[in-house]
């Protein structure tokens, strides 16, 4: 009996250094300055003077429709329950992308080859019906995700897209800081921001676009942290000239949002503090539509009474003094293909002397 007892615990302990040891090995583990390859051809041009519209909107891995809730907001659920409703989510986004004639399209929580979206590559989807170019930063890559234990993620590799129908010089991915430790971090998220040039004519200046998905369970430190790298990049570019617009997913309220619009119904889930701005010299700005949700949680279903659904203005973006806001609207689609509503962007790039 005791030489059985003794070489169960002699297997246990090898079974586990051999997953340890496969998810210390596979870890993803991303430089703090990548670049990132863009695909496609853009065909407009761009020039101080002219006005552009934007849309970001997080695409919940087209998912999380509004039939579904998900584990690590209080629901049960970590995937779709079909290809098929999966791929009619990214094509109802593509749709609603389509009838906005954007300009620049933010996009995150894009899958390329997860287990939770059954294969479907969105990146090439989105790519393909936008046109222009794309550009794609992994964010969560991961060979096995072993949570919820009764339906594990599994496979994971995700992130956020930036399309354009303007030409495109550079783009890189700047990793976001990460606060997350062994052995937790070897299948974990790494946040990171989508940086991307476009020339404007007639001069050397241009516009950096920065895609965003910040953390939403990350400590206070983290968050503050992460777009405390937000601030500093987007104004390291101002000074040099350049025009700026930062958007996406937050994951904090928009500054400017009435919080008394969208009250805490249950301080046990998930919650959006007010993005710290204080940083941000004279002239930025964030900007957002409060009089749609942008997000919901994800605890149950959407019922679709605003009353009692947890909602959240977390999705918008950051301008530059240089651009100046002319219009700014959250779509309400009632998260029919994701949690989030899309957010839809008009600016004017001003004349600079």
């Amino acid at each position: 009996m005791k030489a059985i007892i003794r070489n169960t615990c002699i297997v246990s302990v090898l079974l586990v250094l051999i997953v340890v040891g496969f998810y210390t090995v596979t870890e993803y583990r991303p430089k703090e300055v990548e670049p990132v390859i863009i695909s496609g051809e853009g065909t407009r041009r761009l020039a101080e003077g002219d006005s552009i519209a934007l849309l970001t909107w997080n695409t919940g891995f087209a998912a999380l429709d509004g039939t579904r809730d998900f584990f690590m907001d209080g629901g049960t659920h970590s995937s779709a329950d079909t290809r098929e409703a999966v791929q009619a989510n990214v094509d109802g986004m593509i749709q609603t992308i389509a009838s906005q004639n954007c300009d620049i399209v933010f996009l995150q929580e894009v899958d390329t080859e997860a287990k939770r979206s059954f294969r479907i590559n969105m990146v090439d989807d989105f790519a393909s019906s936008f046109g222009g170019t794309s550009s794609f930063a992994v964010n969560y890559k991961a060979a096995f995700v072993p949570v919820p234990l009764q339906s594990p993620l599994g496979g994971v590799e995700s992130g956020i897209q930036t399309l354009t129908s303007f030409p495109s010089e550079d783009a890189s991915r700047i990793r976001l800081p990460n606060s997350y430790s062994w052995p937790v971090s070897t299948c974990q998220l790494k946040r990171c921001l989508l940086r991307q040039e476009i020339p404007l004519e007639g001069s050397d200046k241009k516009l950096i676009l920065v895609n965003l998905h910040l953390d939403a369970y990350a400590d206070d430190d983290q968050k503050a942290a992460q777009t405390n790298l937000l601030h500093n990049l987007v104004i390291e570019e101002y000074e040099k000239g350049n025009y700026v617009i930062a958007g996406g997913d937050f994951n904090q309220t928009i500054p400017g949002a009435d919080s008394s619009l969208y009250p805490v119904l249950n301080d046990e889930y998930f919650q959006a503090p007010e993005i710290d701005a204080s940083g941000l010299p004279e002239g930025f700005r964030y900007v957002c539509d409060d009089s749609v949700p942008t997000s919901r949680l994800l605890n149950e279903p959407y019922s679709h009474d605003w009353s009692t659904t947890q909602l959240y203005v977390i999705d918008g973006f950051l301008l530059s003094p240089n651009v100046r806001l002319d219009r700014i609207e959250t779509l309400n689609e009632e998260f029919r293909y994701t949690d989030h509503n899309p957010v839809r962007l008009e600016v004017t790039l001003l004349l600079q002397e």
